[in-house]
């Protein structure tokens, strides 16, 4: 299936890729076009949008776009809801300081935005990231 997004790629858009490949379809293509074009890309190529204005798996009652697809496809695993709560106050800017480490997973994205500026080759690099953070999410709430 095909997913899109908004390109110049940050913490949601690629947390949500990263959350669609491991939980939600393995086999996802994933196209980061400039915001004016999803829809028309959307009606072209039937692939799914997310984190874009006004969509379904987007910022919607005030979660992020990665909140919405966990809520959407019933993700309920608790370190991936541990791991939701980061994404979130590092991708809300009012939110930042909800959670203790959501400014070091907003300054590595923005650090691999400098280093990767071309979408595609960042969100390949950062799914690594993803990976780590999860196992540590995990790990954190088997401590609780």
């Amino acid at each position: 299936m095909k997913w899109i997004t908004r390109s110049h790629v940050h913490v949601d858009r690629i947390a949500c890729p990263w959350l669609i490949t491991r939980f939600i379809d393995s086999e996802a293509e994933f196209l980061f076009v400039p915001a004016s074009q999803i829809e028309k890309i959307v009606a072209e190529t039937g692939a799914i949008p997310y984190d874009a204005p006004g969509v379904e798996l987007g910022h919607v009652d005030g979660r992020c776009s990665f909140e919405s697809i966990i809520v959407k496809y019933g993700l309920k695993e608790p370190g991936l809801l541990r791991m939701a709560k980061i994404v979130h106050a590092a991708d809300v800017s009012e939110d930042i300081d909800t959670d203790p480490i959501a400014r070091g997973l907003e300054a590595i994205a923005s650090g691999y935005s400098l280093r990767f500026p071309e979408d595609l080759e960042n969100m390949e690099h950062q799914l690594e990231v993803y990976d780590a953070l999860y196992a540590w999410c995990r790990l954190d709430v088997s401590k609780k």
